[in-house]
């Protein structure tokens, strides 16, 4: 007994059977399960009133393809959240509050995102909602402590809450746009977000004063896993703008709980590491589209993202998925391992998302052979494609 509790100990389980433990547990399992059961019924719906990609010259579905599902991943993180909250509640009132904010901020993104998707923002108006998301974390003390950078100068105050509150709020744009620029073929985001989520609530397990963040990102990693059971190609739904700047825009605001704090002398680059994939596909296309003369980068689509060269190079989406959720995992080991955490923890967090996107894969190309199968008067009515992708 002694031996399994510590063993536990090293993954940051005080104790298997606690109830701090097993909440966790419930909201991942919560928030995976009903994001998974909701999106067909999401998706019916959906075909109904037309919230649908229409094919175009920039995508490859051939038919209309919904584009909700970021409501169902919405819905399923959300709901999780509330079972946490009811199972094991965070007695520290401000961390309550932190909660609120971001899941505050989180709601107001899905919103405009699915407005964006249906009927269409300007790139100006994207932003400016997305800054106000990053202003309701700092008025609410979430955010970076410059003087808390190691390899940047002390500053005295104010100015160091200037520069601390400015970094934040690039930190929040950045990753909120670069994970829904990352949206563009079948499978890559819910799999790199459920990988980034999944290696951050790893890490913030090792901490006893983060369990807000833990609770946060195992109801983020769940939804990831359960809408991706349904976009692994060939994609039955997308998840728009709305569930893209969901991940981005809650993974930015969570590490913000205490995961970019790991020390006395914090640093941005464990989480720049595990974030790295979706970071630097935005890098390369806005610094290329800049490099042509294009004044706005964020507004003028182009095939230069990574998703796009690796699905050029493999003629795959399935293929595509897959190297991109490696390479994300390999950089969540790369930071797992820089943030000192056990060889252990860091091998059991890779089995157990290898495992998981096995699994969901698995059973959405089982799903597909099953509906090829089908006679085609059995599925009137449902879309349908060779190949899907929602190119940013």
């Amino acid at each position: 007994m002694d031996s399994l509790q510590a063993l536990a100990s090293q993954f940051g389980i005080a104790s298997p059977s606690g109830r701090g433990f097993l909440s966790v547990l419930v909201t991942f399992f919560t928030a995976w399960l009903f994001t998974w059961a909701f999106i067909p019924r999401l998706r019916e719906f959906a075909i109904r009133v037309g919230w649908a990609d229409q094919p175009n010259e920039r995508r490859l579905n051939k038919e209309p393809l919904p584009n909700a599902g970021g409501l169902a991943i919405y819905g399923g993180f959300l709901v999780s959240i509330i079972v946490a909250w009811a199972l094991r509640p965070i007695a520290v009132d401000i961390v309550n509050i932190q909660v609120l904010a971001i899941l505050l901020g989180g709601s107001l993104l899905v919103l405009v995102g699915f407005i964006d998707d249906q009927y269409g923002l300007t790139p100006l108006s994207r932003l400016l909602v997305q800054t106000l998301a990053a202003a309701l974390l700092l008025v609410n003390d979430l955010r970076i402590d410059f003087n808390a950078i190691g390899f940047l100068p002390v500053v005295s105050e104010p100015l160091g809450t200037v520069l601390g509150s400015l970094m934040t709020i690039v930190w929040v744009l950045a990753l909120t746009n670069a994970v829904n620029l990352l949206d563009g073929v079948d499978g890559v985001v819910g799999g790199v977000a459920f990988v980034a989520s999944f290696v951050l609530l790893a890490t913030a397990a090792q901490f006893p004063d983060r369990a807000a963040a833990v609770v946060l990102l195992a109801g983020l990693s769940g939804a990831a896993l359960g809408y991706l059971r349904h976009n692994f190609n060939p994609s039955r739904i997308l998840m728009g703008d709305a569930g893209s700047t969901l991940f981005g825009y809650t993974l930015a605001a969570v590490s913000l709980l205490g995961t970019l704090k790991f020390s006395a002398g914090a640093s941005l680059l464990v989480p720049l590491i595990v974030l790295a994939l979706p970071l630097l596909d935005t890098t390369q296309v806005v610094i290329g589209r800049l490099a042509r003369g294009i004044r706005n980068p964020l507004g003028h689509p182009d095939k230069t993202h990574i998703h796009h060269r690796v699905l050029a190079r493999t003629d795959s989406a399935r293929r595509t998925a897959v190297i991109l959720w490696l390479v994300a995992l390999t950089c969540g080991a790369l930071g797992m391992s820089l943030q000192g955490l056990p060889p252990t923890v860091i091998g059991a967090t890779i089995l157990v998302v290898l495992v998981c996107l096995v699994f969901v894969a698995y059973r959405r190309v089982r799903a597909h052979q099953r509906e090829q199968a089908t006679p085609p008067q059995a599925t009137t009515g449902q879309a349908s494609r060779t190949d899907s992708s929602e190119v940013n």
